[in-house]
């Protein structure tokens, strides 16, 4: 099995991009947000590749990162999800973001990704909620994302950073080392503050 790629993109497409290792051209599909990170044609990336097989087809499936392919082989394991719809959710929702949504619940972020109905996001959130802390690299998102769903005031704190000009990824990081730091039962007040310190914005 070829778990990664390292070369020159040939060139790059939609939904593909063909990577020259050694002279081979190996076609590889990912998503917009995998191929906006990895370059554009002539620079040299590394590619974790998983492959699918099927009774009819063979593909490579391309990610930036590990973080990445490992949600894939996530979502990908609830029925309902092929690999189409798996890089569809990962070109809409950042992994940090989306494990925020499953361990809260939020099906409905994760309907934003094309090809992803209602009752397919609630099952995806369902299956995968108690999956999410598995994932090496998510860092504080499985701990944000339990603080959240045991009604903590986690939510709260993430909104307030919200309001104040963070990007999510940027909130949901400093809140996360908030809640790792403070606990979960630590007050409103005291996330916010510890967030702020911790968050990354200059």
């Amino acid at each position: 099995m070829i778990a990664k790629l390292y070369g020159r993109i040939d060139e790059t497409g939609v939904d593909h991009l063909v990577i020259d290792v050694n002279g081979v051209g190996y076609l590889v599909q990912a998503s917009a947000r995998t191929l906006a990170a990895l370059g554009k044609a002539d620079d040299f990336a590394t590619v974790f590749t998983e492959m699918q097989v099927s009774e009819n087809d063979m593909r490579l499936i391309g990610f930036a990162t590990r973080e990445e392919r490992d949600w894939f082989r996530l979502l990908t394991g609830v029925q309902g999800v092929g690999g189409k719809v798996g890089l569809a959710i990962l070109s809409a929702i950042e992994p940090q973001d989306l494990a925020l949504a499953i361990g809260s619940g939020d099906a409905a972020m994760v309907a934003r990704a094309n090809g992803v109905g209602p009752k397919l996001a609630s099952r995806i959130v369902n299956e995968l909620k108690d999956k999410v802390g598995a994932l090496a690299g998510i860092g504080g998102g499985a701990k944000l994302a339990s603080a959240m769903s045991a009604g903590s005031h986690a939510q709260d704190a993430l909104s307030a950073l919200a309001n104040l000009g963070f990007k999510p990824a940027e909130a949901s990081t400093a809140v996360a080392l908030a809640v790792e730091e403070l606990g979960e039962d630590a007050s409103l007040d005291a996330l916010v503050r510890l967030a702020l310190k911790r968050a990354s914005k200059p």
